[in-house]
């Protein structure tokens, strides 16, 4: 998949967010495949897309935190309980998918990223 960002937007405070929060359009969500990550390259930062459910998509650092290859696209996707979760692919190190603790290593943790869909595309929230 190609990512082309061709919109970016900031956030008011009135739709419930922090503010310095820059919206940027990445991909339709219909291009994204369920159970697969993507990466994307937004504003110079690497980062990996989940889509875990019908309309529901979480985004984060691209860089794993233990090896420091930027690989967390390729992880593994499951859930602990009702978390989602990504495995690291190099070395299995599972994460919360919505707040990046790591559950195997709780002196790693992984970025994570505010995500939401607008009309038909998903968007990533970055702090500006």
């Amino acid at each position: 998949m190609t990512v082309i960002l061709d919109r970016a937007g900031t956030l008011d405070s009135a739709e419930g967010l922090a503010e310095g929060i820059t919206w940027h359009r990445v991909c339709p969500l219909d291009e994204l495949e369920p159970a697969w990550g993507e990466a994307a390259l937004i504003e110079g930062r690497q980062v990996a897309l989940f889509r875990t459910g019908p309309s529901e998509v979480f985004a984060v650092a691209q860089q794993d935190p233990a090896t420091l290859a930027n690989v967390m696209a390729r992880g593994i996707i499951g859930s602990r309980g009702s978390r989602p979760t990504i495995a690291s692919p190099l070395h299995k190190e599972v994460y919360d998918l919505e707040t990046g603790e790591c559950f195997s290593n709780a002196e790693l943790s992984l970025e994570v990223f505010a995500t939401r869909h607008v009309g038909g595309f998903v968007e990533v929230g970055l702090q500006a």
